[in-house]
């Protein structure tokens, strides 16, 4: 009995080749010097014909109205797990800073393929404003009237 058993026990290893080729996504993630990125996340498909659950994920994200809505996400794990769930129904674009970073009072606007342009403040200088006034008030610039009489005295005299 002994000999029968030792003869079937290698027939009874079970093999599983559960998570044999998973691939490891570990420290895969675009990181830039200094901070991670945001990325900017635009829906391209429509929701008819999408899962429940797929739906549900994009109203989180607000993304559910017209289809090329955008929405800017926190970088964190659960948000990209998120989009990993849905990124047959978006397109993503980190949001790089190529003038810098934007101050409190500047006005910032972001393209479509994920730069954040800053529009700086305008400020106002003395300079041009002195300038300014002062040819408004000097007596030799010529008016409006006095350039019209002396461009049509020169068209009809002609060649002098």
């Amino acid at each position: 009995m002994t000999g029968l058993f030792k003869f079937i026990t290698p027939y009874l290893i079970i093999r599983r080749n559960v998570g044999r080729k998973k691939y490891n996504w570990f420290e895969e993630g675009i990181q830039y010097p200094g901070f991670k990125y945001y990325p900017r996340v635009e829906r391209i498909k429509p929701l008819k014909g999408v899962p429940y659950w797929e739906q549900h994920i994009l109203k989180l994200f607000k993304l559910d109205g017209k289809t090329n809505r955008v929405a800017v996400i926190k970088n964190i794990p659960e948000n990209n797990q998120r989009l990993w769930k849905v990124k047959h129904l978006i397109k993503i674009a980190p949001i790089t800073y190529p003038d810098g970073f934007p101050e409190e009072n500047d006005t910032t606007y972001l393209k479509e393929n994920g730069e954040l342009k800053v529009i700086k403040t305008i400020g106002v200088h003395n300079e041009k404003l002195q300038l300014a006034e002062a040819f408004k008030t000097d007596v030799k610039k010529l008016d409006g009237d006095t350039l019209r009489r002396n461009s049509r005295l020169k068209w009809l005299n002609g060649w002098e």
